[in-house]
């Protein structure tokens, strides 16, 4: 008979979620055993994340701070008729420095990669090759769960890091630059300067179909650096993804077909900005509070981590609307407009947005005016869809 192992903490999906939870509670509770196990060879996959720093609580900063791999002093935006250059510190994480630290503070047997999960409950794991885990606690972070429970829309992405001949001369990220052609929705491109010589340029898409061809995409990325003369002497990696948008659905049957009883992290617990799709600030909450809770039993874990995502689904109904006024209100190639008239806001209000801390007086100020769509079509859209 295989005897289980056992630990306090087992953390399936070594992702963005994942990985921080572990990287908190080894910081902060080295006397809490944790497995964390991840299907791919590597912690956090191939990807970069970004934040503004007043997205992250100052308390939590302690766990992020870290992982900074690149930062700004500011950002650009760029529509049509105007270009904006907005403060405050932007910041981006590569996966092989979640993936560095994480190896770092946790001890060998303490990561399994390679490690496919057949079933998983509350307090055990069972994993393909026959190993049993026993833990005083599970937290699932392996992504999202049934998404046909929520309506959606996608922010899909084509990113290819670039070494140039010559230096780009960019002082600060270009968040969005929508001056340029409309496809599938609201397009824009995304570039970080990461070197003198060195881009991620990114090939970025608000549509309402989940389905993305990178051989398609990757020649517009090309001709938007020649057009700026940035001769690329070298691709030196790619990322693509789709992430989630959300106007609605139902946050209970979502939760529930993640796992019963199973406590969750990250998008799988719906975790991430409605309209933006971020999510780092959110996992490093979540990171952060589970290293100071006392009980890290199963059931423990569960309530509280469920009755936390369930209030910030609740908070983040205006949100959703704004998704919804993008979607369905606008006509594919005129969804820039909406970010356009978002952008000429006060940069605080904008901000609160990216935070997901946006005030009453924020709320009543992006409502307010002329639409820059459909009157009718905008207000079926704040009256309607989903809960």
């Amino acid at each position: 008979m295989v005897q289980p192992d056992k630990y306090d903490v087992a953390i399936l999906g070594g992702g963005l979620a994942g990985g921080l939870i572990a990287l908190a509670l080894a910081k902060r509770r080295p006397d809490v055993s944790v497995l964390l196990i991840e299907q791919n060879d590597v912690i956090g996959g191939n990807h970069i994340w970004s934040f503004f720093e007043s997205d992250i609580a100052p308390a939590d900063r302690w766990l992020a701070a870290p992982l900074v791999s690149h930062s700004w002093a500011g950002h650009d935006v760029v529509f049509p008729h105007y270009r904006r250059t907005l403060p405050g510190a932007y910041h981006s994480v590569r996966s092989e420095r979640l993936d560095q630290q994480v190896r770092a503070a946790l001890p060998p047997e303490a990561i399994v990669t390679g490690g496919r999960i057949h079933a998983a409950g509350p307090t055990s794991v069972l994993l393909e090759d026959g190993r049993v885990i026993e833990a005083g606690g599970v937290i699932d972070a392996r992504g999202p769960g049934d998404l046909d429970r929520l309506e959606l829309g996608w922010q899909k992405f084509v990113g290819q890091e670039v070494r140039l001949s010559q230096p780009h001369s960019l002082e600060r990220p270009i968040i969005m630059d929508a001056n340029l052609e409309q496809i599938d929705g609201y397009r824009f491109l995304y570039v970080l300067p990461f070197a003198p010589d060195r881009l991620l340029i990114e090939d970025t898409y608000y549509s309402s179909r989940p389905h993305l061809a990178p051989g398609v995409i990757t020649p517009r990325i090309a001709h938007y650096a020649a057009a700026r003369g940035w001769k690329v002497a070298e691709v030196v990696r790619e990322e693509c993804g789709m992430v989630p948008v959300v106007m609605g659905g139902d946050f209970d049957a979502y939760w529930q077909s993640g796992g019963d009883g199973i406590a969750k992290a990250g998008v799988r617990a719906g975790n991430f900005h409605p309209l933006t799709g971020y999510s780092l600030s959110d996992a490093v909450r979540t990171a952060t509070r589970i290293a100071a809770m006392p009980d890290l039993s199963g059931e423990t874990l569960h309530d509280t981590l469920h009755a936390e995502a369930k209030a910030l689904w609740q908070k983040r109904g205006f949100y959703r609307m704004l998704t919804r006024m993008l979607f369905r209100a606008a006509h594919p190639p005129e969804r820039w407009k909406i970010l356009d008239q978002f952008y000429r806001h006060d940069e605080r209000l904008i901000a609160r947005f990216y935070g997901a801390r946006s005030t009453w007086s924020d709320k009543l100020e992006m409502l307010m005016g002329k639409p820059p769509v459909p009157i009718g079509r905008a207000l079926r859209a704040i009256a309607g869809g989903g809960k």
